[in-house]
């Protein structure tokens, strides 16, 4: 089994690190899409709008969430019902669960925050099977991150728990997983997890935004260390799990305009996206993104081709009219 190790920093520590390995250049990616980029028309785009609300309401404490006094992020759903809330931004990923009657869904959402949050308290992470008592009959090919999942499983049977209490109440019969950056990352695990436990006539959407590359493609990589400490590059899984997600996962994820979180980690390591991008240009239209990593430069693929190219102020957004961040949580 492949070990890997990644060195703790901050921020701009990442984009010099990250730096080192966008210079190597990108490999062609796998799969070419074959279908036409498309763009969206501004009934589609603000459709994402109250889910991208949902995801910065997740940087706002668990007690604002539950309180529904997290300013413009609570005020932007205002039939949204809190559920349960919970973790501590630090050791614990910030969670919630809740309803929404208008969007007729359950709404459950996870948040990390890289620079604050670190997922592996001493740096290193292997490949490991899912927890069977968590993914009951999964496929012991799929593997993830060890980080993520020993993260996930911190909270797992809380969410459940409060997600089956959100549909008893609700009547509802959707679960919609929300996540930005790292949180994003930590929803592909959830909507693998949660489908195991409820009833078969539950349907599951996921979107997320500034999504991290997921797929661990036909090689496994040992990378020595080089030093001490290491940074994590949100990697999630391998090649099965990846398949897994393409087969089984309603999935959408959103990349703002230079982005470069969501190239990370670089193809040339095999790593690769799901379908389902859509990608935000310099002039504020969205596309529809065809295919895993489409290369055209209207994609993120094409369009950061190292890091170099990024910006990475572009990660918080706007999505839309939706910034991502701690500031938006002030009570109004």
């Amino acid at each position: 089994m492949a070990r890997f190790s990644f060195f703790k920093a901050s921020t701009t520590t990442l984009a010099v690190v990250a730096g080192l390995f966008g210079l190597l250049g990108e490999a062609a990616p796998l799969k070419r899409a074959t279908a036409s980029i498309t763009a969206l028309s501004m009934t589609q785009i603000q459709s994402f709008r109250p889910f991208s609300f949902y995801a910065a309401m997740a940087y706002c404490e668990p007690s604002q969430i539950l309180a529904k006094s997290c300013g413009q992020n609570c005020d932007a759903n205002p039939t949204f019902e809190p559920v349960a809330s919970g973790g501590d931004g630090i050791d614990v990923q910030f969670w919630y669960v809740g309803i929404d009657p208008t969007l007729q869904s359950v709404i459950d959402y996870f948040l990390t925050i890289c620079d604050r949050v670190p997922l592996l308290t001493d740096g290193d992470f292997f490949l490991t099977k899912l927890n069977s008592t968590l993914f009951p009959g999964i496929s012991s090919s799929i593997e993830v991150h060890s980080g993520f999942a020993d993260e996930h499983a911190k909270t797992a049977t809380s969410v459940l728990a409060a997600v089956k209490t959100a549909l008893q109440k609700s009547g509802l019969k959707k679960v919609t997983m929300v996540g930005h950056s790292l949180g994003a990352a930590l929803s592909l695990l959830e909507s693998v997890y949660l489908p195991l436990f409820l009833p078969s006539d539950i349907t599951f959407k996921m979107i997320g935004y500034g999504l991290p590359r997921v797929r661990f493609v036909a090689f496994y990589i040992q990378w020595p260390p080089l030093i001490s400490d290491w940074v994590d590059f949100e990697k999630v899984g391998n090649q099965a799990f990846a398949s897994y997600i393409d087969s089984t996962v309603d999935l959408d994820h959103v990349n703002n305009k230079e982005d470069f979180v969501p190239t990370l980690p670089g193809i040339f390591l095999g790593f690769h996206h799901p379908q389902g991008e859509k990608h935000i240009q310099d002039d504020n239209s969205w596309l529809d993104c065809p295919g895993d990593d489409n290369s055209d430069s209207k994609c993120t693929t094409g369009d950061v081709s190292n890091i170099f190219e990024g910006e990475l102020s572009d990660h918080d957004g706007p999505y839309d009219i939706v910034t991502m961040g701690g500031s938006t949580c002030a009570s109004s």
